[in-house]
């Protein structure tokens, strides 16, 4: 694995992000005495603004495997490795009392294996689903949040990446306009929703049958509503869809292109052990293309494009975590969606079973170290598997030309060794059989090293 030409890169990011963490410390308001309440006045407890900065490198790399023939989105079958690089800063201030705004730019570099092509359940989270062969700059984020505290019972928020510090109603209402990323809001999971930490594998961090709305690199336009109590949450948020399949522009036709979303989420406790069940359900609409439209033309090549129009697609899923004791807990997510309209922004999945766990290392003396298993199944609707097996290569991210189906199973298996408060190293292995769906390729094995650095 090739470390040398990022080295630079993260030194640069390790030395600014302790400059920042110092001057933060340096000039930060001192936070509540013993004995004083969480409900303390905002602007005695905590400074008006955040800070923080993220960077994080991923080296991946595959040996060669059983490939019998490849097509244009094909994992390829010779021994191949690739890397990605993202660094991000993350900036917050409190304009006035309950209402913030988030900037966030970020600059990617690398691509996935393969060119980020050939699986449903892409092993490196961190690749865009475009090649950056030199660091390439994003406003990934910019918005504006506004909460309605309700009151009753207060709670302490501390300073995070997106997040002001302070004091806030338990009982609230918040509302995010701007530019966001969907998956910030929705599908969440305390054992497995950061690839940057946790397990890398898309259909493991995210609900992989929720083609949740993106441009290239995972953003897009939005608004979120979000009611808060002590033991549930609800949310809705309404999305702008690209205009083509994975594309970089957003399609301001919004009556026709958008993607909605409810979910409800449950907190509880089983004794000291704590637990969350979310539960949602989506509804896109964009210029997608018609699985079984492209079927019935005799031209298979460019017939999924030819079969654009808009129409929506629709779906369900739930995720849930668990502990099972003070230092191990379990995941569980589910997922589907009716297939008959192509996969427009995430991946090509119709159907998903997920299952997880994560043990901290306090048992061997590493108490902030993380050992995580899990394994995934990944389907596709009829309609779809027909069009892929037909020679279909305009999907999403799939197509080999031919497919003899089967589904896609996924064993990842992560360490996060935290080497020091700001800095994890995490050797990661994944192992995959019907990659893309095919019978006929894999089984492949995938190995990954990953560097983050967080402030």
């Amino acid at each position: 694995m090739h470390l040398t030409r990022f080295q630079p890169v993260l030194a640069v990011a390790a030395f600014a992000g302790l400059f920042l963490q110092v001057s933060r410390a340096q000039t930060s308001a001192p936070g509540p005495a013993a004995g004083e309440t969480a409900g303390a006045p905002v602007a005695e407890a905590s400074p008006p603004w955040t800070l923080h900065a993220q960077a994080t490198w991923i080296d991946q790399a595959h040996p060669s495997f059983n490939s019998p023939y490849e097509g244009p989105n094909s994992l390829m079958g010779n021994s191949e490795s690739e890397r990605t690089f993202s660094l991000s800063v993350f900036l917050g201030y409190r304009l006035w009392e309950g209402t913030e705004l988030y900037y966030e730019p970020e600059a990617f570099q690398g691509h996935g294996l393969s060119e980020t092509l050939g699986m449903a359940g892409f092993p490196n989270g961190e690749a865009v689903k475009a090649a950056f062969p030199n660091l390439h700059y994003n406003t990934s984020k910019l918005f504006i949040r506004q909460t309605f505290g309700l009151g009753g019972e207060t709670e302490k928020v501390e300073d995070d990446q997106n997040q002001v510090a302070g004091a806030y109603d338990v009982d609230r209402i918040t509302l995010t306009v701007g530019k966001v990323a969907a998956s910030d809001f929705f599908d969440g999971n305390a054992y497995s929703h950061d690839p940057r930490t946790q397990f890398m594998n898309w259909s493991l961090f995210e609900s992989a049958a929720w083609d949740y709305p993106a441009d290239v690199v995972g953003y897009t336009g939005g608004f979120v509503a979000e009611w808060n109590t002590k033991d549930w949450m609800l949310h809705y948020g309404v999305f702008m869809e690209p205009t083509e399949p994975n594309g970089a522009r957003l399609d301001y036709h919004v009556l026709d292109a958008h993607g909605q979303i409810i979910e409800f989420d449950r907190r509880y406790s089983v004794g000291d052990l704590s637990g969350s069940v979310r539960t949602f359900a989506f509804w896109n609409q964009a210029r997608m293309g018609n699985y079984d439209y492209a079927l019935a033309n005799p031209d298979i090549t460019f017939a999924l494009t030819q079969s654009r129009a808009y129409r929506s697609k629709v779906g369900l899923g739930i995720s849930w975590d668990q502990q099972l004791a003070a230092d191990l807990g379990a995941f569980v997510r589910l997922s589907w969606d009716d297939g008959r309209s192509e996969s427009f922004a995430f991946t090509e999945v119709d159907r998903s079973l997920a299952a997880g766990l994560s043990l901290n290392g306090s048992r061997w003396g590493r108490r902030d170290d993380t050992l995580g298993v899990a394994g995934v199944v990944n389907a596709i609707a009829p309609g779809h598997q027909a069009y892929l097996a037909a020679g279909g290569t305009e999907g999403l991210i799939l197509g080999d030309g031919a497919l003899g189906y089967g589904p896609e199973e996924i064993l990842e298996a992560y360490y996060g060794w935290q080497t020091a408060k700001w800095l994890s190293v995490s050797p990661d292995f994944q192992w995959v059989t019907h990659p893309g769906y095919n019978r006929d390729r894999g089984p492949v094995a995938i190995y990954a090293l990953r560097a983050h650095v967080d402030f």
